[in-house]
């Protein structure tokens, strides 16, 4: 039982990065109907961003967290700007080849600084843990855990309580009818990119702790996809819930299936999925 609860509590964390990363997928998505291919660069960028103002900058790790964030979301702002805009009312295959090119560059840069390509690097409390009583489970998790909750809520109050959330809501609706109601178009597909990368760079930094900081973490958007995928990709909530479905799913089957064979849960499950619910969980079952 014991063996069980740590593997559900380390399913439940990596799931949670999973539901961040398809979060980013789906505000891209619901607001400029773009599924874009560069979250996974985007996510292995803050890593390396946040443990390169930690540990060679020396700032404070709350505050390299923040300043990795930012510096990743005005980034995304900054694509968006200059070379996604140009996709707008192109084919969807042009969008997709765009961002992909996009994120090869980012990791070929990163590769470009000899240390962060030949080295892995964890936080400095990654190894650290929490026993409650003789179940013991490693801080990190319960920190991506939490940090999720955290995040859901602001996200929520954000669409909910703002006047950008609800701007960026309506555009993600009907764009052409938000036009016409006088909100700004343009700019808020520029905030969706923001988000979307900042959202990316902060699962980065979660998964940090958990795992290494290294070249090919952002391959960890590969099962994030197929949660965007299982939630719909057009619902927050059900792209959060099919990540930590999978997360979850995947290591149950590490616990109780030959080792390797829990790499390929996910894209079982989401073959599932697209024959029973093609809209996605949150979308029902058609007929």
């Amino acid at each position: 039982m014991l063996a069980f609860l740590q593997v559900l509590s380390s399913g439940v964390a990596i799931g949670c990065v999973y539901g961040l990363v398809a979060l980013s997928f789906v505000l891209v998505f619901k607001a400029t109907q773009t599924v874009s291919f560069m979250q996974g660069d985007l996510l292995m960028l803050g890593g390396f961003a946040g443990l390169a103002l930690h540990l060679a900058a020396g700032w404070p790790l709350a505050l390299a967290a923040a300043g990795a964030v930012a510096a990743v979301a005005l980034l995304g702002a900054g694509l968006e700007r200059v070379a996604l805009r140009r996709a707008i009312g192109q084919p969807q295959l042009v969008a997709v080849l765009l961002t992909f090119g996009l994120g090869m560059m980012m990791r070929g840069g990163v590769a470009s600084v000899p240390a962060a390509a030949q080295e892995m690097y964890r936080l400095p409390f990654a190894a650290d843990t929490i026993a409650f009583g003789s179940l013991v489970l490693a801080a990190s998790h319960l920190w991506v855990v939490c940090a999720t909750i955290v995040l859901m809520l602001l996200l929520a109050a954000f669409f909910r309580c703002t006047r950008a959330g609800l701007a960026l809501r309506a555009c993600s609706e009907d764009a052409r009818v938000a036009a016409l109601m006088g909100v700004p178009v343009a700019r808020m597909h520029t905030l969706a990119w923001a988000l979307g990368a900042g959202l990316a760079a902060l699962a980065g930094l979660l998964l940090a702790p958990v795992t290494f900081v290294h070249l090919n973490m952002g391959f960890v958007a590969l099962k994030a996809f197929p949660a965007a995928v299982l939630g719909g990709l057009t619902s927050l909530p059900g792209a959060l819930a099919g990540g930590i479905f999978l997360g979850v799913a995947e290591a149950l089957a590490g616990l109780v299936l030959p080792e390797g064979a829990k790499d390929v849960v996910p894209y079982v499950l989401l073959m599932a999925a697209l024959l029973l619910f093609p809209h996605g969980l949150a979308g029902g079952r058609a007929r």
